[in-house]
């Protein structure tokens, strides 16, 4: 059975640092890309950062660009998304979801989705 654990999101003030974690199971980890969403209240879900696990290519969105981090720990079958530099508007729900295969660009959709975790950015 695929499981995906998003965990790590909690309350900052802006500008500064969160670290999410997606722990996997169930799969075979280096046949997938594995991504982070994000969910505003009264907002669409949005892809936020890509990784595809065979070759390590990475994807971001415009709006956190040199800001996130999203990196892979084989080993834990882990992935992570740093955000450094947070802002209020970055302040959402946070999904890790996978897909078979690769990114090819940030995704809004995918295969498999885990629960989310939520981010707080006070101004």
């Amino acid at each position: 059975e695929v499981q995906l654990q998003a965990s790590g999101g909690g309350l900052v003030q802006a500008g500064g640092s969160l670290r999410l974690s997606c722990a996997t199971s169930g799969f075979t980890f280096y046949d997938y890309a594995i991504g982070w969403l994000r969910q505003a209240p009264g907002k669409e879900r949005e892809g936020v950062s890509c990784i595809t696990i065979s070759d390590g290519s990475t994807y971001y969105a415009d709006s956190v660009k040199g800001r996130f981090t999203i990196s892979v720990d084989k080993a834990k079958n882990t992935v992570y998304l740093q955000m450094d530099s947070l802002k209020p508007e970055d302040a959402a729900i946070y999904y890790c979801a996978l897909i078979a295969g690769y990114c090819f660009g940030v995704r809004r959709s995918y295969d498999y989705y885990g629960q989310g975790t939520l981010v707080t950015v006070s101004s």
